[in-house]
């Protein structure tokens, strides 16, 4: 994974709120894309990879046995949700201090983490990138396995369950052509 050096400090402070949920390797997933979306959509750089990265530190916070209450087809808890953001907004505001990173970007970060998964409608562009990375995963080759393991799936049912939610998870139209080619890439690979 590449990570510029300005958020490495930030990374390896989230590192260890991020062993739970597969949060590692998902947030690791979401920053490659988080880069691929600014790179076509513009935004604030310096925003959104700071809230990439700690989007999902408050996972660490909530039982584990608790998680799929939480999120996912079956869930059943969205207050589980809601309080992994506001776990999240307390753990990403202390690493952001501890990096000295400038108080107006901080106000930011923390606005968007804090809402990124219950809010239904984007604030800023950058909160639709972050929105779109986070998102982008479950399309991705290893968050399409780590996701129908854990919820149960068949590779069919996956399938289906990212074809039906493509046109209504995503606010650019980068994130949705990039969910419309991994979709496609995991189809050619049910083929093999």
């Amino acid at each position: 994974m590449q990570i510029k050096p300005d958020y490495q400090k930030i990374y390896q402070l989230a590192k260890p709120y991020l062993s739970t949920r597969h949060n590692d390797v998902h947030t690791e997933i979401s920053i490659q894309f988080a880069y691929e979306l600014l790179a076509v959509e513009g935004g604030n750089e310096a925003i959104v990879l700071p809230a990439v990265i700690l989007h999902d530190v408050g996972w660490k916070k909530i039982p584990e046995e608790l998680h799929l209450k939480a999120f996912g087809p079956n869930a059943n808890s969205p207050e589980l949700n809601r309080l992994h953001e506001i776990e999240g907004v307390n753990i990403a505001g202390d690493i952001l201090k501890q990096v000295s990173y400038p108080k107006e970007k901080i106000s930011q970060i923390i606005e968007i983490i804090d809402g990124h998964d219950s809010r239904q409608a984007a604030m800023s562009l950058n909160d639709r990138i972050v929105k779109d990375a986070d998102r982008l995963w479950r399309y991705s080759k290893e968050g399409f396995k780590i996701d129908i393991e854990r919820f149960e799936e068949s590779y069919a049912q996956g399938l289906n369950r990212l074809r039906r939610n493509l046109a209504g998870w995503f606010f650019t139209e980068t994130g949705k052509q990039l969910a419309n080619e991994e979709l496609l890439e995991r189809e050619k690979e049910a083929e093999i």
